[in-house]
């Protein structure tokens, strides 16, 4: 148990701070502020809920919604008779907006962007169905290698209609985040996924092997008010991405 002390000691430490979150979110946030820390790192077990009720003095429903969350956040895998380990893997989620550079920060990951292009262009007839836009009106097209810990894990296109971007040059690491500074909040996303042999642009960039899957992920993101702000079209190496799909 030693090896979990110092997570442990955050959990508390949490815990004592009088405010009004839920236990169970106290202890769910102490788990992603440990990643954040390097405390944790993905691969490696936490306590299972038996030892976290034991030794921090909560019921085991307590622990048992924490770790709820953790797992549909995509922070934790539980795995059956080996216990629970904290995500390797990037979550492409269908539920919520949550963007790549967040997911890999609560792994305790460093994110990183290759800006390939932040190109004005005339929408297609596709991009401006997926977009609830007009063919031919102008948008911004992203593209972009992504990384993960100086590793390129997938290659982004994201399509934006031109009026949402002020300054391209002002979108460095997050899109999300430069949409949040201009008061656009990214609430929902609708995906689709399917499975490829890597293109020949994948296997340069992303540096694989002919025999590692790639999973394309189409995916469109709403605002507050259901309206279609980013259409993106994503090739992300399959041996590192979890797909969660909607309920």
């Amino acid at each position: 148990m030693s090896t979990y002390q110092p997570l442990l000691t955050l959990i508390q430490n949490r815990i004592e701070q009088k405010d009004k979150s839920p236990l169970y979110l106290k202890i769910a946030e102490s788990v992603k502020l440990a990643t954040e820390q390097k405390l944790l790192k993905g691969g490696d077990f936490i306590p299972t809920e038996r030892e976290f009720s034991d030794r921090l003095g909560v019921s085991r429903i307590t622990v048992r919604k924490a770790l709820d969350v953790l797992d549909k956040e995509g922070v934790i895998v539980r795995s059956r008779g080996l216990g629970t380990m904290i995500s390797e893997t990037v979550e492409y989620s269908g539920k919520e907006a949550t963007g790549f550079s967040q997911q890999a920060v609560l792994k305790g990951k460093k994110p990183d962007t290759l800006w390939i292009k932040k190109d004005v262009i005339e929408c297609s007839s596709e991009i401006a169905s997926k977009l609830s836009i007009k063919e031919n009106e102008q948008v911004f097209l992203l593209k972009r290698v992504r990384y993960i810990d100086e590793q390129a894990v997938s290659i982004e296109e994201s399509y934006v209609p031109a009026h949402l971007i002020k300054n391209p040059d002002e979108i460095q690491l997050s899109l999300y985040d430069y949409f949040r500074s201009q008061d656009i909040s990214p609430t929902k996303t609708q995906s689709r996924v399917s499975a490829q042999m890597p293109t020949q642009e994948s296997l340069e960039k992303l540096a694989i092997d002919n025999n590692v899957p790639v999973l394309l992920i189409e995916q469109t993101a709403y605002d507050k008010q259901g309206v279609p702000i980013e259409y993106s079209i994503n090739h992300c190496r399959g041996d590192m991405y979890v797909f969660v799909s909607e309920d």
